[in-house]
C-alpha cells in the first residue's frame, strides 16, 4: 500500500478572514456581483444605479417604476419624481432577495440642505418599501451628512424608527454630530480623502497606518467605541484593499466588486486593528457638538469642505442623468 495522503488545508481567502471580523457591505447596484462575493449588505447611491440603469439587463426595472409613475402621478414633473423614487426602491427589492442583510437607499442629494423636504422624501420611500412587503428594519434611508441631513436623520430614528446612514461624511465633527442625533449607521469616505492628500501633497502612496482616510476612520471608531454610542461605523469608498485590512475589525466596510474580487483571490492575511477592547482602553476627551461648532469646524477643514460640496454636485449630477433617461422613457 502507498503513503497516506495528506490532507491538504485550504488557506482561507483575505475576504473570508474579513468576514469573521467585520460586516462586508457591497459598494453597487450589480445583482451579479452580489451573488457572487455574498455581502451581507448592499448600498447604493444615484451614481452606482445610474450605471447600471444602462446595463439592458436591468430596462425591465425602468420600465416597471415609469409605469408606477404614469399610474400614480399626473404632472410630468411629478411623474418624473416618483418614478425615481420608485427606481431606486426596486432596485432595493431585488438586492434584498439577495442579500441577507440590509440595503441602504439613497434620497436625493439636491435636498441636502432642505431638512424638511429630506424627511418627507424618507417616508416615502420608506412606504414604497412596505408596499413592496419590505420591512423598514431591512432598509436604511442615507442621508447627506450636512447639518440639516444629520437633523433629518435625528427625527427619522426618533419619531419614526426609521434607519440610517449618514454618507459623504469626511469629517470627525461630522462623526460626533451623527452620533450625538443617535443615528444608525455612518459611512465615512476612505477613498475620497486619501484622493484630496494626493492631489494636495503630490505623496502618491502611504503606509497603511498613515493613510489619511484611514487614520480618519480609526479615529472616529475609537471614538464611538470609547463613548458607548449606538452609532455604527462603515468604512466606505476604498482605493486599494490595504486600506480595508488596515479596518479590518470595523463594524461595517462597503466594498466595490473589484477590491471584493482581489481579496477574493488573495491569501494574505492581516490581523485585527480596530476593537472595542483597544478603543475603551484609550485615552479621550468628549466632544461637544452643536450647530455653531459644526458649521466652523466643518468650515475650517478644507478637506472636509472640498470633497462634501463635491460629493454631492457629483451625486446630484448622476441624478439629473437618471432623470433624463426617466423623461425619455415616459415621453415614449
Amino acid at each position: 500500500m502507498g503513503e497516506p495522503v495528506a490532507k491538504v488545508q485550504k488557506m482561507s481567502s483575505s475576504l473570508d478572514q474579513l468576514k469573521e471580523h467585520t460586516v462586508v457591505v457591497a459598494d453597487t447596484g450589480d445583482f451579479e456581483a452580489m451573488r457572487q462575493y455574498k455581502p451581507t449588505d448592499a448600498t447604493t447611491n444615484p451614481s452606482l444605479i445610474l450605471q447600471a440603469s444602462q446595463k439592458p439587463q436591468y430596462d425591465k426595472l425602468i420600465d416597471e417604476a415609469v409605469s408606477y409613475a404614469k399610474a400614480n402621478a399626473k404632472t410630468p414633473a411629478d411623474q418624473v419624481d416618483l418614478a425615481m423614487d420608485k427606481l431606486f426602491v426596486l432596485f432595493g427589492c431585488e438586492i434584498l432577495k439577495i442579500v441577507p442583510g440590509r440595503v441602504s437607499t439613497e434620497v436625493d442629494a439636491r435636498l441636502s440642505f432642505d431638512k424638511d423636504t429630506m424627511i418627507e422624501k424618507a417616508k416615502r420611500l420608506i412606504q414604497m418599501y412596505e408596499e413592496a412587503g419590505i420591512s423598514k428594519e431591512r432598509i436604511l434611508i442615507k442621508l447627506t451628512s450636512t447639518w440639516e441631513g444629520i437633523e433629518a436623520g435625528r427625527v427619522l430614528e426618533q419619531e419614526y424608527g426609521i434607519h440610517c446612514n449618514m454618507t459623504l461624511l469626511f469629517a470627525f465633527c461630522q462623526a460626533v454630530a451623527c452620533a450625538e442625533a443617535g443615528v444608525t449607521l455612518i459611512s465615512p469616505f476612505v477613498g475620497r480623502i486619501y484622493d484630496w492628500y494626493v492631489k494636495k501633497t503630490g505623496q502618491k502612496t502611504f503606509e497603511p497606518q498613515e493613510d489619511p482616510g484611514v487614520k480618519s476612520v480609526t479615529k472616529i471608531y475609537n471614538y464611538y467605541k470609547h463613548f458607548d454610542y449606538k452609532t455604527v461605523v462603515m468604512g466606505a469608498s476604498f482605493r486599494n484593499s490595504s486600506q480595508i485590512r488596515a479596518l479590518t475589525g470595523c463594524d461595517l466596510l462597503t466594498i466595490s466588486p473589484g477590491l471584493l474580487e482581489e481579496l477574493s483571490a488573495s491569501n494574505q492575511t492581516s490581523g485585527i486593528q480596530l476593537s472595542v477592547k483597544s478603543a475603551k482602553g484609550m485615552k479621550q476627551e468628549k466632544v461637544k457638538m452643536d450647530e455653531k461648532i459644526f458649521r466652523w469646524e466643518l468650515n475650517e477643514d478644507e478637506m472636509s469642505n472640498d470633497k462634501l460640496s463635491e460629493g454631492i454636485r457629483k451625486f446630484a449630477a448622476d441624478a439629473v442623468k437618471l432623470e433624463a433617461i426617466i423623461k425619455q422613457r415616459l415621453s415614449a
